[in-house]
């Protein structure tokens, strides 16, 4: 497989459409259709090494209990399960963002950070974005007051039990990351 060429199909603010032209195992000229949120994608440009986003994964350390958001998301047109969650501004570090967006989407205040991933990626065959899974330990009263207009959350503790119960609710829509860390917190008891 080898990379060959990438064209700009959209001129949008935050995400693009490329058509990537590539060879592939048996030396056939192929395409495929990617979204990116960089100026050229990471196919091309060789960047993966920083990621585009974090995603937070908070622990509230006084009630013992994980936090999540419910929030509004138009491509479901419904509310989705996951974790508070922005891209990394220029300049910014992760945990720069990390502690930016907790605040600003619950109101919390990052009292530690406990772990961060190497930029993962959740849904390669349609897109290079990436992001840092940002481990914390939080404190504060959950509050939504930061949140832009474009942002419908809801702010929920969750305890281990309750973990367990979501999880097994086919009615409800999770992000992927959020329903892997809930079911690991209903086994086991801990987020890491």
């Amino acid at each position: 497989m080898e990379i060959k060429s990438a064209d700009k199909l959209t001129n949008l603010t935050w995400l693009n459409l490329f058509d990537v032209d590539y060879v592939d195992q048996n030396g056939r000229h192929r395409s495929w259709q990617i979204a990116s949120r960089s100026k050229a994608p990471k196919c091309i440009s060789g960047k993966f090494n920083r990621p585009d986003a974090v995603v937070i994964v908070p622990f509230h350390t006084a009630e013992n209990k994980v936090v999540i958001i419910k929030e509004y998301r138009v491509p479901l047109a419904d509310y989705e399960y996951g974790f508070p969650a922005g891209l990394i501004d220029p300049g910014e570090t992760i945990e720069q963002t990390a502690r930016r967006e907790l605040q600003e989407e619950t109101g919390l205040i990052v009292t530690r950070f406990r772990k961060i991933s190497p930029p993962v990626y959740s849904s390669a065959g349609m897109t290079d974005e990436s992001v840092a899974m940002v481990y914390v330990e939080c404190t504060g009263q959950p509050s939504t007051a930061g949140n832009t207009s474009s942002e419908l959350i809801e702010v929920q503790l969750v305890s281990r039990s309750r973990a367990s119960r979501m999880c097994e609710n086919p009615a409800l829509k999770f992000d992927v990351k959020a329903w892997l860390v809930l079911v690991r917190f209903a086994e086991k008891g801990n987020i890491e």
